[in-house]
């Protein structure tokens, strides 16, 4: 009988995470089709996407997470209109922010798993080191985004890193902070729904 009621509650669990996965997939992709804006001449538009990344890893933790960021890119190569501008296609992964794209999966593993410390310790300090986490997931978006807008422009490394990463910094400081303080409130005002903070 346990043994049953201990399966029954792993499988609740397991179709739970799963529809939480999905909604944030959808969240990712709502977020992303707000057009994107080109700045100081660049190559890379500022989106929303990377607040609806960091809202993924910060909620569901590393592994779920990246499966949100898998699935929106999964719908984006078999062609759905969910990348930046309402664009699909492979032709978008392998474009010259395809990089961006594929640092998300990398940066929700590693925001996640700070995350999920974060969530656990909780405290009084629980947004600022959802913050902290969300931070933390910015270098790996950059390292894998930058050089793969160098080599598919074929430009300069320091433009790329001036047009890729620097003029993103400061609107990425504030999706970090919106974010931690969103999943601040919810793990305060819900503890214990977050699958990261179980």
């Amino acid at each position: 009988m346990h043994d049953a009621a201990l399966a029954a509650d792993r499988s609740e669990s397991t179709v739970r995470t799963g529809a939480q996965v999905a909604v944030f997939a959808a969240l990712i992709a709502a977020l992303a089709v707000v057009p994107g804006l080109l700045v100081f001449g660049g190559s890379v538009p500022v989106t929303l996407q990377t607040l609806g990344v960091t809202l993924a890893a910060l909620a569901l933790g590393p592994w779920a997470g990246a499966a949100a960021v898998l699935i929106y890119l999964a719908l984006i190569a078999i062609g759905l209109p969910v990348a930046t501008g309402g664009t699909g296609g492979l032709g978008v992964l392998t474009g010259p922010t395809g990089g961006y794209l594929v640092g998300f999966v990398l940066g929700a593993v590693v925001i996640g798993a700070l995350a999920r410390v974060a969530l656990r310790r909780g405290g009084r300090m629980v947004g600022l080191w959802l913050f902290v986490a969300g931070l933390a997931g910015l270098p790996v978006f950059y390292a894998v985004g930058v050089p793969w807008l160098k080599l598919a422009t074929g430009m300069p490394w320091d433009k790329a890193w001036q047009l890729g990463a620097a003029v993103f910094v400061p609107g990425d400081l504030l999706k970090a902070a919106l974010a931690a303080v969103i999943i601040a409130a919810v793990a305060r005002a819900l503890p214990g729904t977050l699958p990261a903070d179980r």
